[in-house]
């Protein structure tokens, strides 16, 4: 289920090397784990409203597994990635590359800054693989430059925390401008622009960089579409509907 979150959906293949090193360790074929990987996709709901049915092979155990994810993804995720580290040889440190200079010697504040770094890295890799590195807005497909923004903000709840549901890809300018309101999407994923942006007045910049996207549907994601719910939170507890 890790796997699957954060390998881009185009290389559900044998031919990844990932899959093979992975399946190769796990005793199993790269085309088993392959088949696997498909297997789920059969149970996302993003994938089913584009009409895509995976292999149609998923079992009671996939079944039981993607439900198990879904209601806690903060623990399975980390729990995930330790297995998937161990079973490449490797700490859960080094699998998600922390500086060691950077991690607390000992005890729980240790292991709640690993968790916490651990859970933010597979949040950016699900969310940025779902919108294959594109800003879902504008388009832009420069990694360095993107975020996986949280519609949810962290702080706020755990639960939403590392759902990648609770994401959007967006360009640095407007994951800082969706964080602060100015920006939100709407029940049918359309841009939404507040008022309150319009009050710098309709410039060039604000028109190029804003207004010229009010009322489009941003780049549905592959898998995990963003959630209305929370949408909805954030439009409520975020978005500036006055100027």
């Amino acid at each position: 289920m890790n796997l699957y979150c954060t390998v881009p959906f185009g290389l559900f293949h044998s031919r990844n090397p990932l899959i093979v090193e992975i399946a190769e360790r796990m005793g199993r074929s790269p085309s088993s784990l392959a088949m696997k990987l498909c297997n789920f996709a059969s149970l996302d709901p993003a994938h089913q409203a584009r009409g895509v049915k995976g292999l149609e092979g998923a079992s009671k155990g996939d079944r039981e597994i993607w439900d198990e994810f879904q209601s806690d993804w903060e623990t399975h995720v980390y729990e995930s990635a330790q297995k998937l580290a161990k079973l490449r040889g490797q700490s859960v440190e080094q699998s998600a590359e922390i500086n060691p200079r950077e991690i607390p010697r000992e005890g729980i504040e240790r292991e709640r800054f690993v968790k916490q770094r651990v859970n933010q890295q597979f949040f950016r890799t699900a969310v940025l693989a779902a919108y294959d590195s594109k800003c879902c807005i504008t388009g832009l497909a420069v990694p360095e430059l993107l975020v996986a923004s949280h519609i949810i903000p962290w702080a706020e709840n755990p639960k939403t925390r590392v759902n990648p549901s609770n994401g959007l890809c967006l360009n640095a300018l407007h994951d800082r401008a969706f964080d602060r309101g100015f920006i939100a999407l709407d029940e049918n994923l359309r841009v939404m622009v507040s008022p309150a942006l319009r009050r710098f007045g309709e410039t060039p910049e604000i028109t190029r960089s804003f207004l010229v996207f009010e009322g489009i549907e941003i780049c549905r994601p592959i898998r995990f579409a963003p959630d209305l719910e929370f949408l909805a939170w954030h439009r409520k507890n975020r978005f500036q509907c006055a100027a």
